[in-house]
């Protein structure tokens, strides 16, 4: 009788063990209701800003100056005003879409991926439905952005993107339009949550473009002096321009070898009065 109940429990233990590990498996397959959702990545990991040089007061001061006589100061603010630009006039409706995501909570699918669903309203006025899709793994999110028109265009990918599970770095690659479904823009972003420093780069991938590899890159930083920065790498004529300035003082220089001839900086004061550098 004791060998018996000693093969009885043994058996019993292993049945146990196994049923344990089968449903341990199954439960890896399955969405779990209760799962957390994974956290966006801030807008400013998509938009990148460029209020300092091209504000409505700034504006006024950059256009209608004579070349010959444009600042230091007012040099930056025009190509930061031309960048502002080009990139805006692609980018109104992703922006506004992915802007929208935040007011809504997402809903966990039957994959396992999680869905952002809303319309929104960009420039044109006109509503837009937007589905938002996060896939989180082992390497972190996965993102794809979905946009509707209706009667115009159905589930046009406008952008996709991945991000780490922390939100501190990622990327994203964005579409031109669903007319002209070529990729535009690949965006690369980093930031820091306990000191609020970071960058965004914008690259030109339009294939065969002849600007294809320019860049804007922009970050704020810890520099004391100028802790932000724009750095333009125009590709055509393989030209780098930067601009650093400070934040609170709004002192700052640009370097750009193609408009000055040289390769130093040239700076500007508190009053955007040209200056020597220190």
């Amino acid at each position: 009788m004791k060998i018996r109940d000693k093969s009885l429990i043994t058996f019993l233990l292993m049945l146990f063990i196994s049923g344990i590990l089968l449903i341990s498996c199954s439960e890896d397959n399955v969405t779990d209701p209760a799962g957390t959702p994974p956290e966006v990545p801030p807008l400013t990991s998509f938009q990148m800003d460029f209020s300092p040089f091209s504000s409505l007061e700034n504006l006024s001061k950059v256009v209608n100056v004579d070349s010959a006589s444009r600042t230091y100061w007012q040099w930056a603010a025009l190509n930061g005003i031309v960048w502002q630009t080009l990139v805006t006039a692609g980018m109104s409706i992703p922006v506004a879409a992915f802007a929208e995501s935040f007011n809504h909570d997402p809903e966990q699918q039957e994959d396992g991926r999680w869905l952002w669903r809303y319309e929104f309203t960009p420039f044109t006025g006109i509503k837009h439905t937007a589905e938002l899709y996060g896939n989180v793994d082992n390497n972190g999110v996965s993102w794809e952005m979905y946009i509707t028109k209706e009667n115009v265009f159905e589930n046009f990918l406008w952008y996709k993107g991945e991000s780490n599970i922390f939100t501190t770095e990622g990327s994203w690659t964005l579409y031109t339009e669903p007319n002209n479904p070529t990729e535009l823009l690949e965006i690369e972003w980093e930031r820091n949550k306990e000191d609020s420093t970071g960058n965004i780069k914008y690259t030109n991938i339009i294939p065969n473009g002849a600007e294809n590899g320019g860049y804007i890159f922009y970050g704020i930083t810890n520099n004391p002096d100028y802790d932000a920065f724009y750095d333009i790498h125009n590709k055509g004529e393989n030209n780098l321009l930067s601009i650093k300035w400070n934040r609170e003082t709004h002192e700052g220089r640009v370097k750009d070898m193609n408009h000055f001839g040289n390769e130093e900086w040239h700076c500007w004061d508190s009053n955007q009065n040209n200056i020597d550098c220190q």
